[in-house]
């Protein structure tokens, strides 16, 4: 029979105490990591869907230069933006287009532009992730040059 003491026996003794330590900080540190990955895939659905939003802003904005009226223009731009927004998958609660298409009334021989913004909401509460809003408003603008000796209606 072997009888420990001093410092071996302390030391056998200190590990059982810790029992369910492991279960107590995995409850802790779980819930933390996975608002942490809300957090990620919030913040990526934000990045992408403005490079998506900046890309419509810039086919409308061409599609209402090569327009040769005005309110040629407002109707292209809004169908080029909603084409390229449903092309790229992005889903906006709210969306608007506005043109400026003053461009387009600069005489034959004169460089004008046209600016297309674009305004999109995009849904966030779906990641269920406190503190984060339930939506974003992303905006856009993009500005394409009419061609100088195309004809136009003003």
């Amino acid at each position: 029979m072997t009888v420990t003491s001093g410092w071996a026996a302390r030391w056998r003794t200190a590990g059982e105490g810790d029992r369910g330590s492991e279960t107590i900080a995995a409850a802790i540190v779980t819930p933390l990591l996975l608002m942490l990955l809300c957090l990620a895939i919030a913040g990526g659905r934000i990045v992408t869907s403005g490079a998506k939003i900046d890309a419509a802003a810039e086919d409308a904005a061409r599609a209402a230069s090569i327009s040769r009226t005005h309110s040629g223009a407002q109707s292209e731009a809004a169908a080029a933006a909603a084409r390229s927004l449903d092309d790229q998958g992005i889903r906006c609660a709210e969306a608007s287009t506005q043109v400026d298409a003053s461009g387009l009334a600069v005489p034959v021989g004169q460089v004008g532009t046209v600016t297309v913004t674009i305004t999109c909401t995009v849904a966030l509460s779906d990641l269920l992730l406190p503190g984060v809003p339930g939506h974003k408003t992303l905006t856009s603008r993009f500005t394409s040059v009419v061609d100088a000796y195309r004809s136009r209606e003003g």
